[in-house]
């Protein structure tokens, strides 16, 4: 506990212990070695104030405002390796103004262009696709030396940062997360969408959290936990908007389709 909550990431190690044993996790670790002992109370106890720190911190309620037409509809999803274009719009149950997928399946963009030719694709050999109902302007896509994936487009009227950080048990968090924190240069009218692979307490996410607001905790409800397999246990699936923006509604859309559940947000300029 006293890494979940104190340590944290201060050291490789300890940010080791910090990704395998998110609080959920500890209170189910707890809750089985109440089982073996005489004096169990203490351990209920225990549980159940963690619990409820839980709840106080992931679980959101809130009440989301009417949406109009001008407001712009952002999607964001890692589809694992086997989905596309399609599945994310059957998925969302309709095609939003910007969508970004991530480890997704192999298609051809020239297909989707096709079958909607009034609509923008574009498709990184990183493993990042963007897809939007206006002109796309992409103006930086690389990959760090640990294959953390980043591109940088412009659309909507809006700046918008696409990150795949690597999952890599090898690769320090910190390292890759430094990368993220670098190539964010715009901190007005702009969003942040990404599967940062670090849960929102992380230590690594101060810097983002100073310029924008998180779009699940502002307006979102249920739980923050993206992952894994619509079990809430990490929240590592991001949607950041700048502050000089308005944050109208936030949905986790819940889907066996992959291990992640996709985000979506609504936002107002």
């Amino acid at each position: 506990m006293s890494i979940h909550f104190v340590i944290k990431e201060s050291s490789y190690q300890a940010s080791l212990y910090f990704y395998t044993f998110p609080l959920p996790i500890i209170i189910l670790i707890i809750l089985v070695l109440s089982i073996f002992k005489k004096k169990r109370r203490y351990h209920l106890l225990l549980a159940g104030v963690l619990l409820l720190v839980w709840l106080g911190r992931s679980f959101r309620i809130h009440i989301t405002e009417d949406i109009k037409e001008t407001d712009i509809e952002v999607v964001f999803w890692n589809a694992t390796h086997e989905r596309n274009f399609e599945d994310a719009f059957n998925t969302n149950k309709g095609i939003p103004d910007v969508l970004a997928l991530v480890e997704h399946g192999k298609f051809q963009v020239t297909e989707f262009q096709k079958k909607y030719p009034d609509y923008n694709f574009y498709r990184s050999i990183r493993g990042i696709s963007i897809f939007s109902k206006t002109a796309l302007k992409i103006i930086n896509e690389t990959t760090s030396k640990y294959k953390s994936n980043f591109i940088n487009f412009e659309t909507q009227g809006l700046n918008f940062y696409v990150f795949d950080v690597s999952a890599s048990m090898d690769v320090p968090r910190k390292w890759e997360l430094k990368f993220v924190n670098t190539l964010i240069q715009e901190t007005n009218n702009t969003v942040i969408l990404g599967d940062f692979n670090v849960p929102y307490e992380s230590m690594y996410l101060d810097t983002i959290k100073t310029n924008f607001n998180h779009a699940f905790t502002e307006k979102g409800n249920g739980f923050r936990e993206t992952w894994f397999w619509n079990i809430p246990l990490l929240s590592i699936d991001h949607i950041w908007v700048s502050k000089d923006l308005e944050i109208l509604k936030t949905e986790k859309i819940a889907t066996f389709k992959s291990d992640h559940s996709m985000m979506k947000t609504f936002v107002r300029k």
